[in-house]
């Protein structure tokens, strides 16, 4: 018969993830130097990339006799992507809703081939000149990266699970030169849970990989505006209307975003090879008469200048906006954090330039640009706090913190009332309905432990465990709250900020977590 204390380390070993702190760190350092290495090297094929595409135009506009060849080279890359996307449907898109459904549960992807499928595809892409970014993959080439080497050095699934949102994160910090951010993304939109574990493994693999990163391209932040004022507070009223605008401007970008993509699939004489041919075609077009638009949009950012004709900027602002729709609505290889930045920063070059008639003076001009691209952000992903974070971080200055808080809560409430879901949300949502990718229903035998915190106005706050009603086939083996772990009883009640931990069968995960999620959240 066991005694006491053997029981309870028994008890500890099976709830208390904290008690792998350590353990967790020391393979955080390692996933974050592996995510690092492959993070950067992406960056720097995508940078080369983008500037060959511009070279590449360039050349061939003023050799007009040459244009058949590259549009049937285009042609030839744009199916040859399509292969790619065919053959591993993980390497579509962005790349974060299939980070989030491997967390989940809904995916087991060959981390292998996704991470060479999407680092190929993607520098295709980028070098055809399609308005994609570079961030979303990078994300998924740290989350790939960590799958991997979490598959040998992780010793439980939750823990490999915190591995992959950590790479997820530090393959942001990489891209961006924004540790914090990378943290935050890795918290508020991919694992959607808090533990000091979590914290602390995102926060190792994002400063890492963040260093190997600056070590090969300098500490300069991504953009460098002026900003030489702070926005007076008389003019506060300036910031909630630009929210505002931001607000509905995203609401309508993940509207069109989304019927792109299901555009594409009604056209019956396309398929997931042929789809990328049109963006790829199209780039051919932007790349001879419109260039600016080309790529994530480094070029674009240049023309943002408060002496620019407001109609022409208008244009810039329209054509990008179809362009990136397009491309990343083909499901190609990429991202569309840096284009819907750039698309978010001429939103607030023309409302800065409409501020400065009206009589603000012109030095604000760079305010409105910067505020702009964190509230487009949020009202596009709703991850406020990582959109605040990230544009601190890109333009390397912390005196508007107050002002970007402002703009990307009002961004938030305008795009929640038109009852526009998160992006990244929907894109997952009809990965699973449409194509129900390699759901991870093997290995019945197996268990696994459900982690969810109970959130204030939830249906089951302030109710005994007995009459909460969860899911039969789940235990709750843990109830935490604050420092201290109970045993469940029936008459427990629960309190929101509680920490609960179910046992489950390893084949029931996904309708559990949608189950769980439904009960232990407000919304």
């Amino acid at each position: 018969m066991l005694k006491k204390d053997e029981k309870r380390n028994n008890y500890n070993a099976v709830i208390n993830v904290e008690s792998q702190k350590l353990s967790a760190l020391w393979k955080s350092a390692l996933i974050g130097i592996g995510v690092g290495l492959i993070t950067t090297a992406y960056r720097f094929t995508l940078m080369k990339a983008e500037s060959y595409s511009h070279s590449i135009y360039d050349f061939f506009r003023d050799r007009p006799m040459y244009l058949p060849l590259v549009f049937i080279g285009l042609a030839a890359a744009g199916y040859f992507v399509g292969f790619l996307v065919d053959r591993c449907k993980m390497i579509s898109g962005s790349g974060v809703p299939q980070v989030k459904g491997t967390i989940l549960g809904y995916f087991t992807p060959d981390w292998l081939k996704t991470l060479a499928g999407k680092f190929v595809g993607g520098a295709i892409a980028i070098l055809a000149g399609l308005s994609l970014g570079r961030e979303g993959p990078s994300i998924q080439l740290g989350a790939s990266i960590a799958q991997g080497m979490g598959d040998y050095i992780g010793s439980s699934r939750t823990e490999r699970k915190v591995l992959i949102a950590s790479g997820g994160g530090a393959g942001l910090a990489a891209a961006f030169n924004a540790p914090l951010a990378g943290v935050m993304f890795a918290m508020e939109e991919i694992f959607k849970y808090f533990s000091p574990v979590v914290l602390l493994s995102a926060m190792v693999s994002a400063v890492i990989a963040d260093f190997i990163s600056k070590t090969a391209f300098g500490t300069n932040p991504v953009f460098h505006f002026e900003l030489q004022s702070l926005i007076p507070l008389r003019g506060y009223w300036l910031l909630v209307l630009l929210g505002a605008v931001l607000g509905v401007s995203g609401a309508f970008y993940n509207y069109v975003l989304i019927g792109w993509q299901q555009f594409y699939k009604k056209i019956s004489w396309l398929n997931t090879r042929t789809m990328p041919i049109i963006p790829f075609l199209l780039a051919g077009v932007m790349g001879l008469i419109f260039p600016v638009v080309l790529g994530g949009g480094h070029t674009l950012i240049d023309q943002l200048t408060d002496t620019a004709p407001l109609g022409g900027l208008i244009l810039l602002l329209g054509v990008k906006f179809l362009f990136s729709t397009i491309s990343f609505g083909s499901g190609a290889p990429g991202g569309i954090f840096f284009p819907l930045l750039v698309m978010g920063a001429t939103i607030g070059a023309i409302f800065g330039n409409i501020a400065i008639h009206l009589g603000y003076d012109s030095v604000l001009f760079y305010n409105f640009v910067v505020l702009a691209m964190a509230g487009y952000f949020t009202a596009i992903v709703r991850a406020p706090i990582t959109g605040t974070i990230l544009l601190v971080e890109m333009t390397g200055t912390f005196t508007h913190l107050l002002s970007l808080a402002i703009v990307s809560i009002s961004a938030y409430v305008l795009a929640d009332l038109l009852k526009s879901a998160p992006v990244y949300d929907t894109m997952l949502d009809n990965m699973v309905v449409e194509h129900d990718l390699e759901m991870d229903e093997s290995a019945k035998s197996k268990k696994i432990i459900i982690n969810t915190i109970i959130h204030h106005g939830a249906p089951c706050d302030g109710k005994m465990l007995k009459d909460v009603g969860f899911p039969r086939n789940c235990l709750v083996i843990s109830i935490k709250r604050g420092e201290h772990e109970m045993i469940p009883k029936g008459d427990s009640v629960l309190m929101s900020g509680d920490e609960l931990k179910f046992l489950a069968n390893l084949c029931d995960e996904v309708p559990l977590r949608i189950a769980l999620g439904e009960m232990t959240a407000n919304e």
